[in-house]
């Protein structure tokens, strides 16, 4: 059974955390879909993973070949990569079902934006109410540190 883990950003952008924390998924063997609610931000994570020494292979949904991508940035619910590890962006709704079916659930929030955060302590109520195991992660120290468990 999965677990939700809620990474509360507050010194480095998605831009950074993302990357690291896809590394370790397909460090761990997981393949990933990456769900966002924009498909601007989408386009831009998508350009952001192709540059840099840590090139993560990796595709957006909707092409001929979803289902052979290792990380799939999508807008969908459908994992359409059969991915055991999910990372929600902006808010992206995760449901129970997914946390307790997966490897890894991964929620990314911007600890510098209110509405962000609402929604971040939301998603947890929601989960843990439905008795998925769930860890919340900081890095206001300047390091990730596990702050919460349930």
């Amino acid at each position: 059974m999965g677990a939700a883990f809620f990474y509360h950003m507050t010194t480095q952008p998605v831009e950074v955390t993302l990357p690291m924390l896809l590394g370790k998924a397909r460090g761990a063997g997981w393949r990933v879909a990456v769900r966002g609610r924009d498909t601007a931000r989408l386009d831009h994570l998508d350009l952001k993973l192709w540059e840099g020494d840590g090139f993560l292979a990796h595709g957006r949904a909707g092409g001929a070949h979803d289902a052979d991508q290792p990380i799939l940035l999508t807008d969908k619910d459908a994992l359409a990569n059969g991915a055991s590890c999910l990372v929600s962006l902006d808010g992206a709704d995760i449901g129970a079902d997914e946390v307790n079916g997966s490897d890894r659930t991964m929620i990314l929030f911007d600890g510098n934006d209110g509405e962000a955060v609402a929604r971040a302590r939301v998603q947890w109520k929601a989960l843990t109410d439905a008795g998925c195991s769930a860890q919340y992660w900081s890095q206001e120290s300047g390091r990730w540190e596990k702050k919460a468990e349930s």
